[in-house]
C-alpha cells in the first residue's frame, strides 16, 4: 500500500510540474486561461489523480483544456474547471482516450515557407503527424512577413488565409511560392476536414483567447475542404521509408514535421528517427521544441525555451514561434560560434 501511495505521488509531482512548464514557457503572455488553468491543475490533487490514470501520452495540458472544452464548452475560471472534472470526469476521460493533441496549425506554414522556396523543384512534400494535412497546403496560402507580402496564387485569393510573421534580419524572403508537384502527409490518425466533427476537434484545440488563429484555421480548412492533400495512417518511426520510395522520381523529395516528435517520448527512437532522415536522400525539415532534439539546440546559440528551433538536414537555422507567428534567423557566425 505504501508502495503503491508512493508511486502516484511520484507520478502526479511529474504531471504537475510538466503543468507549471506549460504554464510558464507556453501559456505565460499567450493565454491568460490557459496559463491559470494551467498552474490550478498543477496544485489539484483531484486533477492530478484524474490524469494519474490515463496513460502518459494522454496526460498533456493541450488535450486536456480541449476536452473540457468539448464536453462543457469555454471554461475560464478553477472553480467551473474543477466541477467539469468533478461531475463529468467520464465524458473528458473518454474523450482524451479517443482524441490526440493534433494541433493542425497552418500558421507554421510562414516559417517554413523560407526553407522551402529555396529548394529546387519540382518538389514532392511529405508531412509527418499531418493531422489534417493543412500544413501541406504551403503554396496556395498568403504570407505577411511585415516589410515583404506573398499573395497567394489567383485561384485561392478569394479564400485563402494570410499569415503574419514577425521576422528578424537576415530571414529569406520567399518572392515566390514553392513549386510542389506531390504531396502527402502520414499520421497516426488522420483527421478528415470533410466530417465536421474532426473539424470541431481542430477548432477545440485552438487556445480561447486566439481568434485570429481560428478564423485562418477555418479560412485553411475551407482551402483544403476544395484541395484536399493525400493523407496515410501510419506511423512515422515505420512507414515513411515506403512514402517516399512513392514520390516522383523527378522530384526533390522533403520531409518535414513541426510539434510532432515530442509526442515520440522515448528519446532513442528519437534520436533514430533523426539518423535514418539525415541518411536518406531526402531534404528533412524539422521544427519542434528544442527538447526534441538536443543534439541540434546545443548548435544554436542561445536556448530560447519558448520558441520551436527549425532545422534543415541537422542545420539549426532560426528559432520560430509555436504558431508560427514568429522567425528569428540564426546569423552564420553565431551559429559557428556555437559548434
Amino acid at each position: 500500500m505504501l508502495l503503491e501511495v508512493w508511486l502516484e505521488a511520484g507520478m502526479t509531482c511529474h504531471i504537475a510540474e510538466r503543468y507549471i512548464r506549460f504554464a510558464q514557457l507556453e501559456a505565460a503572455g499567450q493565454s491568460p486561461i490557459y496559463e491559470r488553468l494551467a498552474l490550478h491543475v498543477a496544485r489539484s490533487q483531484n486533477c492530478l489523480s484524474f490524469l494519474s490514470t490515463l496513460p502518459a501520452d494522454r496526460q498533456q495540458p493541450n488535450l486536456l483544456f480541449a476536452a473540457v472544452r468539448h464536453v462543457a464548452g469555454n471554461i475560464s475560471c478553477p472553480e467551473a474547471f474543477d466541477r467539469v472534472i468533478r461531475d463529468r470526469v467520464e465524458e473528458v476521460a473518454a474523450v482524451m482516450r479517443r482524441r490526440t493533441t493534433q494541433t493542425n496549425e497552418p500558421g507554421r506554414c510562414a516559417v517554413l515557407l523560407p526553407l522551402l522556396a529555396r529548394i529546387t523543384g519540382p518538389i514532392a512534400l511529405i508531412e509527418v503527424g499531418a493531422s489534417a494535412g493543412l500544413c501541406l497546403l504551403p503554396d496556395v496560402y498568403g504570407y505577411d512577413w511585415g516589410d515583404h507580402k506573398l499573395p497567394p496564387p489567383p485561384e485561392f485569393a478569394d479564400r485563402a488565409p494570410i499569415f503574419q510573421c514577425n521576422t528578424s534580419p537576415g530571414t529569406p524572403r520567399p518572392m515566390a511560392h514553392p513549386d510542389i508537384i506531390w504531396r502527402v502527409g502520414l499520421d497516426l490518425n488522420p483527421l478528415d476536414v470533410s466530417r465536421d466533427a474532426d473539424v470541431a476537434w481542430l477548432e477545440q484545440l485552438v487556445w480561447p483567447e486566439h481568434q485570429l488563429r481560428l478564423d485562418r484555421l477555418q479560412s485553411a480548412v475551407a482551402v483544403a475542404q476544395c484541395c484536399p492533400p493525400r493523407l496515410v495512417a501510419g506511423d512515422l518511426t515505420q512507414d515513411l521509408p515506403a512514402l517516399i520510395a512513392e514520390a516522383p522520381p523527378n522530384a526533390t523529395v522533403v520531409v518535414f514535421h513541426t510539434a510532432v516528435l515530442t509526442y515520440v517520448a522515448d528519446q532513442q527512437r528519437r534520436d533514430a528517427f533523426a539518423r535514418n532522415m539525415l541518411e536518406s536522400d531526402a531534404i528533412w525539415i524539422s521544427n519542434e521544441g528544442p527538447r526534441v532534439f538536443p543534439q541540434f539546440a546545443a548548435c544554436a546559440g542561445q536556448h530560447r525555451e519558448d520558441m520551436f528551433l527549425l532545422v534543415q538536414n541537422g542545420e539549426p537555422l532560426a528559432w520560430t514561434g509555436p504558431h508560427g507567428q514568429q522567425i528569428a534567423w540564426l546569423s552564420a557566425t553565431g551559429a559557428s560560434r556555437a559548434r
